[in-house]
């Protein structure tokens, strides 16, 4: 049996702030490796309807969760990150590895 999509029932909010709290902790200069996890400190603030994450762009209505506490919240006792809510996440090794599923449509690149 393949194993299961979205084994920890994350809703779409959920899935959506975990994957840019991964894209964040693997941006050069945002992501902090700790002998914990990865620290993510430095997060966006929007300019019109969007923020730049690295090589990708985002729209605000997507991270939404990035600025919701029951979110941050949810996340934390899913065991996917350590709360510092709303400064910091520490990102867990599952919660690095957790598939999402979204990131691609969240993340937009540009090919220049």
């Amino acid at each position: 049996m393949p194993p299961k999509k979205n084994p920890l029932n994350l809703n779409a909010l959920q899935l959506k702030t975990l994957a840019l709290l991964q894209h964040l902790a693997v941006t050069p200069g945002i992501g902090i490796s700790t002998e914990e996890g990865i620290r993510v400190s430095q997060l966006p603030r929007p300019h019109g309807d969007h923020f730049h994450v690295g090589n990708a762009v985002v729209v605000t209505k997507d991270a939404s969760g990035l600025t919701n506490e029951a979110v941050w919240v949810a996340l934390e006792r899913k065991g996917l990150i350590r709360s510092g809510f709303p400064n910091s996440a520490l990102m867990t090794e599952t919660g690095l590895a957790y598939d999402t599923g979204v990131a691609a449509e969240i993340l937009h690149r540009a090919d220049h």
